[in-house]
């Protein structure tokens, strides 16, 4: 292709001519908001630049993608992308030659007729048809409903499997049941046997004693018996109770042992209502948050829902600005802490090294997490990350953002994805985060108060 400014006409298809648009409809038509394209437009056309750029002269590449130019083709669209996008929407002469180097390569992404949706509605844009409103509204439509459609699936995956773990505990609990049961009617059938044996060890205790006195009286009146007989009548009396005194410990230690059986069978069922109760609390949030993100349940909004100038206020969160509110926050069963990495990092020790900022952070974090016993979630920009720690300490999740995403993006998900009515804390001095999250439910927390909790720790 040769270089743009020598371009002063049509050179490989006559305008009008039906799939070959000519080259002023790249600057005439609708205008669409670049910034609001849907992602599957944009990484469409980032591809279609990227390919043209490739194969422009120099003349022609615009000075901001030069640094692009020199990517491979593999990673041209992913790493230039929003540079290509930028320039597509800002430099004519570029759109102009993208168009061009279309034609003569890629014909077929030219055509705003084109059964893939994406695919027209990149073609319109790039083209600067009046339909590239309407149809880039249609690829945004088409991308929420399969989001919106993917979430509800994985909503009801997420509920038949807590179903599965309530039939599972329910089963367990039933067999537990059981075998508390069994031991305790072997216990009783044990107790009621010592008892037995306990009366009949009295029968002959009674009968030895009879005997004994019988023995006595006859060795008093007739003097027929001698020491040595009566000696051992005593001792063999002797022997009797001390065996009689063993089967009563013997028995005492079974009724003992009974009631320690059926103490542990109390407290096991006590400790399975508890994990049952559990259960159903986090299958009855995960079904509120379905119905919440499906818009189902209840008659809809009422006259007085659409009042103006005022709001119930229970969807928000309350700042907290001092350690002795963060502890009594912390002190709440099942509170999620969730911490903007950097944010507190350089906050505090910013004259360290990244890596050893994000080892003593997630240190402190590890010792306040087992103090509290609170679920902590440290969220890094993934960016320039070389090193990543194999493992984190106990009761800390430590994240990193995608390429191309932000951490600020990732805490707003966590805060998002938690069910409506837990705890939730956020440790970010970012305004724009604090307000967004604050506006979820959580309570946001400057960088500084959670330095302030961590160097107590």
């Amino acid at each position: 292709m040769q270089p743009f400014a020598q371009q002063d006409g049509p050179e490989h298809a006559e305008p009008g001519a039906p799939g070959t648009p000519s080259r002023a409809d790249a600057t005439t038509g609708p205008q669409v908001d670049w910034d609001a394209l849907p992602e599957p437009v944009r990484g469409r056309l980032a591809e279609l630049a990227a390919g043209a750029l490739g194969k422009m002269p120099k003349l022609d590449v615009p000075q901001q993608l030069r640094p692009v130019a020199r990517f491979a083709p593999a990673k041209r669209a992913r790493l230039g992308g929003p540079a290509l996008l930028a320039a597509l929407r800002d430099s004519t002469a570029f759109r102009t030659a993208v168009l061009e180097w279309l034609r003569d390569h890629r014909l077929d992404a030219l055509n705003p007729n084109d059964d893939d949706s994406v695919a027209a509605a990149t073609a319109a844009v790039l083209l600067g048809e009046s339909s590239a409103t309407s149809r880039v509204r249609l690829v945004a439509k088409n991308a929420e409903e399969t989001a919106l459609r993917a979430e509800r699936d994985a909503a009801l995956a997420r509920n038949q499997r807590l179903e599965a773990e309530l039939d599972r505990v329910r089963a367990e609990l039933t067999e537990a049941l059981g075998a508390v049961d069994r031991v305790r009617g072997e216990r009783e059938a044990e107790l009621d046997k010592l008892r037995g044996r306990l009366r009949e060890q009295g029968v002959q205790l009674r009968k030895a004693r009879d005997a004994a006195e019988q023995a006595a009286s006859e060795a008093r009146q007739g003097g027929a018996l001698r020491d040595e007989e009566l000696a051992s009548l005593t001792a063999q009396l002797e022997r009797e109770r001390q065996r009689v005194a063993v089967e009563r410990a013997r028995a005492e230690r079974a009724a003992t042992d009974a009631e320690v059986a059926r103490q542990s069978a109390r407290e096991a069922r006590e400790a399975d209502e508890v994990r049952l109760a559990l259960l159903v609390d986090t299958i009855d949030g995960a079904v509120s948050g379905l119905r919440r993100e499906l818009s189902l349940g209840g008659s809809g909004r009422r006259p007085a829902d659409r009042v103006r100038g005022a709001s119930t206020g229970a969807a928000a969160g309350g700042r907290v600005q001092d350690p002795v509110a963060l502890d009594r926050l912390l002190a709440l069963p099942r509170v999620h802490l969730i911490v903007d990495g950097y944010n507190v990092t350089k906050t505090g020790y910013p004259e360290l090294a990244l890596a050893d900022q994000r080892e003593r952070l997630v240190h402190q974090l590890g010792a306040l997490a087992s103090r509290t016993g609170a679920e902590v979630t440290v969220v890094f920009d993934g960016a320039g990350v070389l090193s990543v720690p194999t493992a984190a300490p106990r009761g800390v999740r430590v994240l990193f953002s995608d390429p191309g995403v932000l951490a600020d993006d990732v805490i707003r998900s966590l805060v998002a994805g938690e069910p409506g009515g837990r705890p939730m804390v956020v440790a970010t001095s970012d305004r724009a985060v604090a307000d967004s999250t604050r506006r979820g439910g959580a309570h946001p927390v400057p960088s500084a108060v959670l330095l302030t909790r961590l160097g107590r720790v």
